[in-house]
């Protein structure tokens, strides 16, 4: 604000206005977008498969090999692609048959009747007996 000086005739206050509190909001919006753009660009890395068109492929032999599952009812039986093992032959069992297999894929099917502490003691059984990939089945297979 500015008031005239001297004894001349009075005026009315001139109105200026204060930039400060605009200099303000405007450097801490800056603060804000320089801290938040490096995180808006995130950078990630796929790789994929080359096609190949020379080669085509053949139907799979019908003795492939078929997806391993383990199921756990509600008793807490357990079960190796529906034939039935017992807790301690199953780390065992399962190390013989991905040791015949090229991939450690195990497919994990518990009922919702299941007791989970049977549940997760198949998982890490099934982990020590040479499961690299436990996939949990939400749904029953063949539906």
């Amino acid at each position: 604000m500015s008031v005239p000086q001297g004894g001349g005739k009075r005026r009315g206050v001139a109105p200026s206005m204060n930039v400060t509190p605009l200099v303000d909001v405007v450097l801490v919006l800056l603060i804000i977008f320089m801290v938040v753009t490096p995180l808006l660009a995130k950078q990630l890395w796929l790789n994929l498969p080359k096609k190949d068109d020379t080669a085509k492929l053949a139907p799979p032999p019908d003795d492939a090999d078929k997806p391993v599952v383990l199921t756990v009812d509600e008793r807490g039986v357990l079960r190796i692609n529906q034939a039935e093992v017992q807790r301690g032959e199953l780390k065992e069992r399962l190390a013989r048959i991905f040791a015949a297999r090229s991939d450690s894929v195990l497919y994990f099917d518990a009922e919702d009747e299941a007791v989970y502490a049977v549940a997760v003691e198949a998982m890490d059984a099934a982990r020590m007996g040479g499961a690299k990939t436990i996939a949990v089945l939400t749904e029953k297979a063949g539906r």
